[in-house]
């Protein structure tokens, strides 16, 4: 089966675990041994959560003589922010049309002489 990269950046985030990883990787690189002391899992689960970060493009794994080292990659990010950000800005937009509307018939209610005196 062939996933989009964006439908594989939204499924990698959609677990706690590995978005707790990432929030690990954004203090700095560090080892995959590191990665996997402060969860209640196995090597080889901790493994299988990198490697879909991985796929996804979120992190990247080096791996230096016995260490594997990983790190963010901003770029897989940026792509779930850009498509969240298209309907960030639809919504903002919408908001801000509806607090000027709230606000007209608020002003409309406060001040009902205004109608009247404006037909007289």
């Amino acid at each position: 089966m062939n996933i989009d990269p964006l439908s594989r950046v939204f499924s990698a985030l959609a677990d706690p675990t590995r978005r707790q990883i990432l929030e690990r990787l954004a203090e700095g690189e560090t080892s995959a041994g590191d990665l996997a002391k402060p969860f209640a899992m196995s090597a080889p689960a901790i493994s299988r959560h990198l490697k879909i970060l991985e796929k996804a493009g979120l992190i990247e794994r080096k791996v230096e003589a016995q260490w594997r080292r990983c790190s963010l990659n901003p770029e897989g990010l940026k792509r779930a922010d850009g498509w969240v950000s298209q309907y960030r800005n639809f919504w903002e937009e919408r908001f801000s049309a509806l607090d000027d509307y709230l606000k007209e018939i608020q002003e409309k209610r406060s001040n009902p002489d205004d109608k009247r005196n404006a037909e007289d």
